[in-house]
């Protein structure tokens, strides 16, 4: 009686969000154990490892915020921003001084925002 062979993966795409949302509904429940139990209508194989528990306060305050995060283009227009500032062309103009400050802003009210929805006591910033 020999050994017989292993199914191949199932591999599914999913949005950013999608996957956000996923993970927010399996909770602590690993996530190819979640939707087994979705799609067959079962519970959750007895040796199926469990995440830890994850220490979000408001799972749906940080989906939100994460989702605003993978739309935005912050992390890639900083980063050219740097680029320019760097090679010593980035011309300070009042607007240029002005959008830095309101980026500075927008990053203070996400990093605000994920802390609260954590759960987590923000501090000095």
């Amino acid at each position: 009686m020999g050994k017989q062979p292993r199914t191949p993966p199932f591999s599914l795409r999913l949005s950013f969000e999608e996957r956000q949302k996923l993970e927010a509904l399996a909770g602590d429940e690993a996530l190819g154990a979640y939707i087994r139990s979705l799609i067959f209508n079962e519970e959750a194989a007895p040796l199926a490892k469990r995440r830890r528990a994850r220490p979000v306060k408001d799972n749906e305050a940080l989906l939100r915020v994460l989702t605003q995060l993978g739309q935005s283009r912050l992390a890639n227009n900083l980063n050219q921003l740097a680029k320019l500032a760097n090679l010593g062309a980035l011309p300070l103009t009042p607007d240029v001084e002005e959008s830095l400050r309101e980026a500075a802003r927008d990053i203070a009210a996400i990093r605000s925002a994920v802390v609260q929805a954590l759960g987590l006591d923000s501090g000095p910033s």
